[in-house]
């Protein structure tokens, strides 16, 4: 049973017998907001309240057995330093108290971490290492890896979470305020999870999204600079702020991996504002950022029915040239628009620069919502239940 934390003294907690994952959206936002109607066997955590279970939130997960259970964690307001690390195969949910359930720039929960990869090669040490969140059954699964295809992952690595869900919880890796190798804000791996009103912030490769990775994000913001979106898994990003912080590479630097079935591993950008971070740096990157660049040849990324600021580069994506030999691979490489819109979309400048696929229904409907696009280990679409699609819906 939870302990009164000082702050909610006025109410009473209401603990509910249901399951963190099956928990409606409304018992979610009471719990968030007063403490009331939280899952049975909420776990209660605060740097600051002696009547917190716990004063970090990595101690909190350490407490939960390693199996399919379902489990909620509730994060009381404030600034926490930490790496967290979550390797448990079952349903988990994070919590951060607020009073805009509904609005991530109200969030009042953050959770920093200093560190980036300053090697950014990932022979000696490997990106993993510099995230403030990780979510992955092991460290070989996790790993980044050199090169354009990274590491293989041992056959016998296990799936890690099937259900990770966290909301209203900023995520900021603090290393330096512009891109000084890579620092992130989520690395995520070998596993399924959604972010609900969430923020990532950092400079260089923001949100990694790793093999086997199940990625959705709902009314989030992910800011960065260089290739702050990338990865060898899935992400959609749905009715979401993209925010610009400066211009590096790409927005998108997907790999792509081969494997024995077809896939649609990549990046999907649905519904969602692609902009400067604020008015002071837009006339800076005026023109000059790329919607992102191929890691490798399979490199797959759509921005759909987005908003594109004036900040976009006129050709949209770009081809990444090393040693004078580009990556980009026609027919192969998927960098694409679909109905986007605004000051960043230049037709003419799409067609002259040759590497930007701008698609019409048809083109798209292969990937047109989330059930089409996220697999699982076998390579089986369609299993997209861990979504919160009551929070989607509302």
């Amino acid at each position: 049973m939870l302990r009164l934390p000082s702050i909610f003294l006025a109410l009473c907690w209401h603990i509910l017998s249901v399951t963190s994952a099956a928990v409606s959206q409304n018992s979610r936002t009471q719990c968030q907001f007063s403490g009331t109607h939280c899952p049975s066997g909420t776990i209660l955590v605060s740097a600051t309240d002696s009547r917190a279970d716990y004063t970090t939130i990595q101690s909190a997960i350490n407490s939960l057995p390693n199996d399919t259970s379902s489990h909620t964690i509730l994060i009381l307001s404030g600034t926490y330093k930490e790496q967290l690390n979550v390797t448990r195969p079952g349903p988990l949910t994070l919590l951060g108290q607020t009073n805009s359930p509904h609005d991530a720039a109200q969030n009042t929960v953050t959770i920093t971490w200093a560190a980036a990869n300053l090697d950014s090669t990932g022979q000696s040490v490997d990106n993993v290492y510099s995230s403030v969140l990780i979510v992955s059954p092991t460290l070989d699964a996790s790993l980044t890896g050199s090169g354009t295809t990274g590491f293989a992952v041992p056959d016998d690595t296990p799936f890690g979470n099937k259900d990770f869900r966290a909301y209203n919880i900023d995520f900021t890796n603090t290393w330096a305020e512009y891109s000084d190798g890579p620092a992130h804000a989520l690395s995520f791996s070998r596993a399924n999870g959604g972010f609900y009103y969430c923020g990532f912030y950092s400079y260089q490769d923001t949100v990694y999204i790793g093999k086997l990775g199940n990625a959705y994000f709902y009314k989030s913001t992910l800011a960065g600079e260089t290739d702050f979106l990338y990865g060898f898994g899935t992400a959609w990003i749905q009715s979401s702020d993209v925010l610009l912080r400066g211009c590096g590479g790409g927005i998108t630097a997907w790999k792509g991996t081969n494997t024995t079935f077809e896939n649609k591993y990549g990046v999907y950008i649905v519904d969602s504002t692609v902009k400067a971070a604020n008015s002071s740096i837009a006339p800076d990157i005026k023109g000059s950022c790329a919607l992102g660049r191929p890691w490798n040849s399979e490199h797959r990324s759509i921005f759909a029915d987005s908003y594109e600021d004036g900040s976009i580069d006129a050709s949209g994506y770009i081809n990444w040239v090393i040693s004078g030999v580009g990556r980009y691979e026609q027919g192969i490489t998927l960098m694409a628009e679909y109905k986007t819109y605004g000051p960043g979309f230049n037709a003419t400048g799409r067609r002259v620069g040759n590497v930007t696929t701008v698609l019409d229904k048809k083109g798209y409907a292969p990937y047109s919502e989330p059930k089409k696009v996220f697999q699982n280990q076998k390579g089986v679409f369609g299993d997209v239940s861990w979504i919160d699609w009551e929070t989607v819906s509302a």
